[in-house]
């Protein structure tokens, strides 16, 4: 079986299809949001480096809270 995971992130800036986006505890990469319509404060999940799906933020904050708590055990 193979698992593929997304990540939830911020967006914090939008240039083109290219997005600066914030996964939580200061650390920012730049993805492609040409799959997506999001905008400046939206959060996407962020898979391969290409934003693929926008969701709301109390769902973002609950994974970003989850992913926080594996890493935390490993």
């Amino acid at each position: 079986m193979k698992l593929c995971l997304a990540i939830p992130a911020k967006i914090l800036e939008v240039n083109g299809d290219v997005a600066k986006v914030d996964f939580g505890q200061g650390v920012a990469r730049e993805v492609n949001v040409m799959l997506v319509d999001a905008k400046v404060g939206d959060y996407v999940l962020v898979h391969a480096g290409y934003a693929i799906q926008t969701m709301d933020e109390k769902a973002a904050k609950e994974s970003l809270n989850t992913w926080r708590e594996v890493l935390e055990q490993t």
